[in-house]
């Protein structure tokens, strides 16, 4: 049956067809749509992770139980997973394990532009990447078989543009895989340095062997233009990019798998040309795979550098000297940066701190917004779980200057991924520092996911929830206070006691996202415009319900939720 599928949903479909029976992922845009479309699945058990390296660790044990498994995770993630990958590489499997990693050329969401490539060839494991969603659910399949056939785990390199994007699929019926029998081999799976270094030549003798099989491989083909002015070689979605933009000018080596690369079949195909081009997006790894061979006649990153996403104009005109024309508008659309919904809790508290003058070592989340203007108020935001462990290494660094004037804060999902770990260094070094915990209920950034502090799993079933009081007081956190950030003088006196105490603190910032379905609102309010002296107190809130029009606050009633803050900061008693 034909359909329109995302390239997500078209791994989902890929991953129940081949036959897998355990997912456990993490959610990071733009991966999140596998896990949650596989979930869909009765016969499959998908689950949310705490985080990517529990995650990979899951999956690894259910191949080397008999089930094939699947882990998800956008590109900084898998630097999290990569110690279990390294290892499960020198381990292999059981029943075929595979990968997906999702870069973010563009930087759409995320907070570096790194290329996953380099994990797969660091790690010696295969990577495959599709153009299309028929491809991902293609490769997917095929990828159990490289994985069960070769012993090793499988990556599949997605990126935004393929995970996003839309296009036709033929579906099949779901291939029921035997649960394969378990054997206690310890020299395959106890990687202690004796085993381990068996383990070594084997993943050695098998690379050579994958790239025999790449070189006859149908992920990599050629495609030959009889007027062809030169060679391109590409992969992933620059492919679709190079044929829009080049058409039957050129002839085509279309790389499905990026690791390991063939030999022969990229020299014989560049014989045929005085100029081979690689078009791929980020580092030059094609590129340095053709000059390490041999393969001189070769540009790419000279061209197109090594910076942010390719497309179909940047191609004609890099290599065409084409410019392609374009329809624009003659009115100047104002900018829109993202910001903060109407009525986001976390609104609040970081009016607070910067009212507070407070030093912030932020995190990954939604709440990374609070950076932004009006508020400004974020100092730092480095990873997932740095901004505890940030906190601590400043605040060491300079001493009593800083403990009472700055503070970490970190969403419940994220706390729950990495934060724990760098409370329990705060207490257990003694660091006098204070930790916000905004607990939205929710992982907000990624779509809504549960996590293990909202009491559902990842099928919305009854879950056991984390309690984040008890666990903080656990780790050796006496002085654990909850307040609700929309009520301003609370929120801010509660910062002020605990930066003024000398020891260890966290203040749980409580209060449901404001998109949750469950969540009621109040009534919005309203500006009355004669009492309104246009004083803007309200805009530096940031909030986008609130604008200014004659001079005079307004408040947009569709956005609006009744959060109050505004009300809070009206001096003139002119929101009502």
């Amino acid at each position: 049956m034909k359909k329109l599928m995302l390239g997500n949903e078209a791994f989902a479909r890929g991953l129940y067809e081949a036959g897998c029976k355990v997912v456990s992922s993490y959610p990071g845009t733009p991966s999140t749509e596998i896990t949650e479309e596989v979930a869909k699945y009765d016969e499959v058990y998908a689950e949310w992770a705490p985080n990517e390296k529990v995650a990979m660790e899951t999956a690894l044990g259910a191949s080397i139980a008999g089930a094939r498994s699947f882990c998800g995770m956008k590109h900084v993630g898998l630097n999290v997973a990569a110690d279990p990958l390294y290892t499960a590489s020198y381990t292999g499997v059981n029943a075929g394990m595979v990968i997906a990693v999702a870069d973010d050329q563009g930087m759409h969401s995320s907070q570096n532009e790194q290329d996953s490539r380099h994990h797969a060839i660091a790690s010696k494991v295969p990577m495959l990447e599709p153009s299309d969603s028929a491809e991902c659910r293609d490769f997917v399949k095929l990828a159990f078989e490289i994985s069960e056939n070769f012993d090793t785990p499988v990556i599949v390199r997605m990126s935004t543009r393929v995970a996003h994007s839309q296009s036709t699929v033929d579906t099949e019926d779901r291939h029921e895989s035997e649960l394969k029998e378990y054997a206690k081999t310890p020299q395959k799976y106890v990687m202690m340095p004796a085993f381990a270094k068996g383990r070594h030549v084997f993943v050695e003798e098998r690379t050579q062997k994958l790239v025999e099989y790449a070189e006859t491989s149908p992920l990599n083909r050629v495609e030959i233009s009889e007027s062809a002015e030169f060679g391109v070689i590409t992969n992933g979605a620059a492919y679709q990019y190079v044929k829009e933009a080049l058409g039957d000018r050129v002839s085509v080596l279309k790389l499905g798998m990026v690791n390991p690369m063939p030999v022969k079949l990229i020299r014989d195909f560049a014989k045929k040309y005085n100029k081979i081009v690689v078009v791929e997006e980020l580092d030059g790894i094609i590129e340095s795979h053709c000059r390490n061979i041999g393969v001189n006649n070769v540009e790419g990153k000279n061209i197109f550098g090594y910076i942010g996403e390719i497309n179909q104009s940047v191609i004609a005109e890099k290599l065409l000297g084409e410019k392609r024309e374009f329809v624009s508008l003659e009115e100047d659309i104002p900018v829109r940066p993202p910001v903060m919904c109407a009525g986001c809790p976390h609104r609040g508290l970081f009016y607070c701190l910067k009212k507070l003058g407070v030093t912030v070592s932020g995190d990954i989340g939604c709440y990374t917004l609070g950076a932004a203007a009006p508020l400004n108020a974020i100092d730092t935001t480095i990873c997932m779980g740095a901004s505890i462990s940030g906190l601590h290494g400043f605040n060491k660094a300079r001493g009593a200057e800083y403990e009472h004037k700055s503070v970490a804060v970190i969403g419940d999902s994220t706390f729950m991924h990495s934060g724990i770990t760098g409370l329990v260094n705060i207490a257990y070094n003694k660091s006098n520092s204070t930790v916000i915990i905004l607990d939205n209920s929710i992982t907000g950034m990624t779509g809504h996911q549960q996590n293990p502090t909202t009491g559902k799993n990842l099928k919305g079933d009854p879950a056991y929830a984390v309690n984040l009081e008890e666990l903080c007081k656990a780790v050796g956190i006496k002085r654990v206070r909850v307040v609700d950030p929309y009520h301003l003088a609370e929120t801010e006196q509660a910062i002020k006691e605990e930066l003024s105490a000398d020891e260890a603190s966290v203040i749980i910032s409580r209060r449901p996202c404001a998109l949750l379905k469950y969540v009621k609102h109040n009534p919005p309010f309203a500006v009355d415009s004669a009492k309104c002296v246009g004083c803007k107190a309200c805009m530096k809130l940031g909030c986008p319900a609130i604008s200014i029009r004659d001079k005079k606050a307004v408040i947009d009633h569709t956005q609006c939720v009744g959060c109050g803050i505004c009300k809070e900061q009206c001096k003139f008693s002119a929101i009502e």
